[in-house]
């Protein structure tokens, strides 16, 4: 029996554990910022509904506690279920360290919606007057919609920590134009509904 040379035998362990790593590799999202703001104003701005509707959206419901609701409601005058994250529960928190919380596609990607994807914050101080909240979504499928959904918010996290940069900048969202114009939108789609019902 002809034993391997050990410099055959490394190699192919390396190559099994380089392969393993590589297939096992979970495609993410990552997206980080620093914000001018202490750790606890950071941690307020994810776990208050005060905070939320300062950057995020112009409506939420806020439980932070394992189970509690993380509703975040882009478009408020919708139909329950089409308002955003409207069912969205946080998973695990560790005060102004680390919280998470589930996911959905948006409302137009229905297939991909009726499934649940992760995100993990984190949040560390880098100064007095600075934190770092570091982003990382994950939990995707492949194809179709679940592609979609993964472009979708490779851009809209990117916005939404612009969103809270720019809120501990120059202060919170105004949301009167967002609501004015989902308000139209949705008093011209009603009337085209009644017009197309007679």
């Amino acid at each position: 029996m002809r034993i391997a040379p050990l410099s055959a035998v490394l190699a192919l362990l390396a190559g099994l554990l380089v392969g393993g790593t590589a297939a096992a590799a979970e495609r993410g999202i990552d997206k980080e910022v620093v914000i001018d703001a202490s750790l606890d104003e950071a941690w307020a701005a994810w776990t208050t509904r005060e905070g939320i509707t300062s950057f995020f959206a112009p409506e939420a419901v806020i439980e932070p506690r394992v189970g509690g609701a993380f509703h975040i409601h882009i478009d408020p005058y919708a139909a329950p279920g089409a308002k955003g994250a409207d069912t969205m529960r946080f998973m695990a928190l560790q005060p102004k360290q680390m919280l998470s919380f589930d996911w959905n596609a948006p409302p137009h990607l229905p297939q991909a919606r009726e499934q649940r994807t992760f995100v993990v914050v984190r949040f560390a101080s880098v100064g007095d007057k600075q934190t770092r909240v570091s982003l990382h979504h994950t939990g995707w499928g492949d194809g179709g919609e679940w592609d979609k959904a993964y472009a979708y918010f490779d851009r809209a996290w990117g916005g939404v920590l612009g969103n809270l940069k720019k809120r501990f900048e120059t202060g919170p969202q105004d949301w009167t134009e967002w609501r004015a114009s989902l308000r139209k939108m949705h008093e011209e789609a009603a009337a085209k509904a009644g017009a197309a019902s007679k």
